[in-house]
């Protein structure tokens, strides 16, 4: 770490912290960051002739830095509150026809899962499933084949995680993608990139979806309340708004008046109305934080081999059982504990300690999160400290 990022994260000061994936602790000169916008906008005038200039450029600075790290055109990227809105409200645009099939894995995200599962009903789609979970030597090959089994002439969307929350398993999204074109031409993927962006380096793979997801508040340390979306050109051009505000129009005036053609040519089409401006700053002040802190090789050969080391220290823990037989090293260590009933106990148990992993509900197992700014002896303290409560 080159500017000792620790030092600038309240949260990581009185705590180990392993819940990267669930939220990102915010650093204080982020949160400064978000101060100090919302006092220029009162200083400006919420509502004047001065400050929309600042909020255009605040807007358009966030967009280039979220496109270049996603590897695409910012006239593709649109802003989000978070995963669930950005998955969510852009595929119900999607035209789909009584009798086609989503598929979905089952290591998606509760929400995404339900969402899907209400898109179906209401449009008659048939809502299938395909196994990754009980994939014990999990591997590309074998997603693949699982994928290739359900797909037919009837498969209309696919949506599944980039890097799947409950195991950590990085997706081969470029080769999901040639399966399912090669399949059905008109079909679409959508990816969930929650646990992606902030941890790993994904600017030469988002491209391969139709619609890719991610949030600031986790991987990335950003604020909670702000997302963005990448979406296709495909995408933008073949599917309709799903809720409708002043944001997603060409313009406002003449509104009344009947037109083909109301709602923006880019991504800009599926945001909705007034958002929160300040956040922008806290995002882009995390980001630059976290490339000052560690260099994008540097980050990822580090959190590969703290990720390792917390899984060699696991797999020699006595009742601890991992629940990949292989180390996939992408930050995300899950396990289970087979003498422990009352999983949420003993995560309180380990907080007591100041120590915080979580239990993740379906499978019911325990997660741990490394990130860059992670520390030998923090992965050496939660491995003792399992070991003495098991």
């Amino acid at each position: 770490m080159i500017n000792n990022l620790r030092d600038q994260i309240p949260a990581l000061k009185n705590k180990y912290y392993f819940n990267y994936g669930g939220q990102g602790p915010l650093p204080k000169s982020s949160l400064d960051a978000i101060v100090k916008t919302w006092e220029i906008i009162q200083d400006l005038g919420p509502f004047t002739n001065n400050m929309w200039p600042f909020i255009y450029k605040e807007i358009l600075t966030t967009k280039r830095i979220i496109a270049q790290k996603l590897g695409v055109n910012s006239k593709n990227v649109a802003f989000t509150e978070n995963i669930s809105s950005g998955m969510i409200l852009p595929f119900w645009g999607i035209k789909v026809k009584e009798g086609e099939e989503l598929l979905i894995s089952d290591c998606e995200h509760p929400g995404v899962v339900a969402a899907s599962r209400e898109f179906c009903r209401r449009n008659k789609l048939t809502f299938k499933i395909f196994p990754i979970q009980k994939i014990k030597n999990l591997n590309d090959e074998n997603i693949i084949l699982e994928i290739l089994k359900n797909l037919n002439s009837k498969t209309k969307i696919l949506i599944i995680s980039h890097i799947l929350w409950n195991f950590g398993y990085k997706i081969p999204l470029k080769e999901i993608s040639i399966e399912l074109k090669n399949n059905r031409e008109d079909s679409y993927l959508l990816v969930d990139g929650a646990q992606t962006f902030g941890h790993i380096n994904i600017e030469k793979e988002v491209f391969y979806s139709d619609l890719y997801s991610i949030t600031s508040h986790k991987w990335a340390c950003g604020p909670e309340g702000l997302g963005a979306i990448y979406v296709s050109d495909r995408f933008i051009h073949e599917t309709d708004p799903t809720i409708i505000g002043w944001k997603s129009l060409k313009k406002e005036q003449g509104i009344y008046e009947p037109s083909d053609n109301l709602f923006h040519d880019d991504a800009r089409k599926f945001e909705i109305a007034t958002s929160c401006i300040p956040l922008l700053a806290g995002l882009r002040n995390s980001l630059d934080l976290l490339d000052k802190d560690c260099h994008e090789k540097e980050k990822n050969k580090n959190i590969k081999r703290l990720s390792g080391k917390l899984w060699d220290e696991l797999n020699q823990s006595k009742g601890v059982e991992l629940v990949l037989e292989k180390k996939y090293l992408n930050g995300i260590v899950s396990f289970n504990i087979e003498n422990i009933k009352d999983k949420d106990k003993f995560v309180k148990e380990l907080g007591g300690k100041k120590i915080w992993i979580r239990v993740l509900e379906d499978p019911k197992w325990f997660r741990a999160c490394v990130h860059q700014m992670t520390t030998e002896a923090e992965i050496d303290l939660l491995a003792r400290e399992i070991k003495n409560l098991t």
